[in-house]
């Protein structure tokens, strides 16, 4: 057996008093890499083709919370009725897609790009409010998926953040001078 197989990677959290722990399979991290590229791919290229085209946020934020019971109705119909916030989205949907998804793709900054990623899927998640087939969507798996990306610390699998958090300052690697950047790196 390779030595890469031998070794299983166990994990523990405590939240509220309740601990969860378990061990995962060698075979995870390549997992854990294959969501990171396959989300850091959908938002690039879901950012880019908004960038190219003729992307308008007014008329999905004014019509679409309206139509399917959204608890967040009256805060969608403002954001589109509302000129300053509706040229805000329209750069910042585009480009955050771009950079989230290129981010995440590179793997630099990536706890940052995923936690941004999952904002925007919780934004989704309720814009596309629909209970038709229960209360979990596409909108709030990539939010999940976002959100595992960033707690596997799947920048670190072929990924820059890998090599940014072991740059030396001082003798002493960035992370450990800077724990902070844990954050947003990893």
């Amino acid at each position: 057996m390779a030595e890469s197989e031998t070794h299983e990677n166990e994990f523990r959290s405590t939240l509220a008093g309740i601990t969860v722990e378990g061990r995962a399979h060698s075979l995870s991290a390549w997992f854990v890499l294959a969501l990171r590229l396959v989300i850091g791919f959908a938002f690039f290229y879901s950012g880019a083709e908004k960038v190219i085209g003729d992307f308008d946020a007014q008329p999905y934020l004014v019509n679409v919370a309206g139509t399917n019971g959204n608890p967040l109705e009256g805060l969608f119909l403002w954001m589109g009725q509302t000129p300053w916030f509706v040229d805000f989205v329209n750069i910042a949907v585009p480009w955050g897609e771009v950079a989230i998804g290129l981010g995440i793709l590179v793997g630099f900054l990536t706890r940052l790009a995923a936690f941004f990623g999952a904002l925007m899927m919780l934004f989704f998640y309720f814009g596309n409010w629909d209970l038709a087939h229960g209360p979990i969507n596409a909108d709030f798996m990539y939010m999940l998926v976002f959100l595992s990306v960033a707690a596997f610390g799947a920048g670190r699998l072929l990924g820059l953040d890998g090599y940014v958090e072991q740059y030396e300052i001082d003798g002493q690697p960035l992370i450990k001078k800077y724990p902070l950047l844990e954050y947003v790196l990893g």
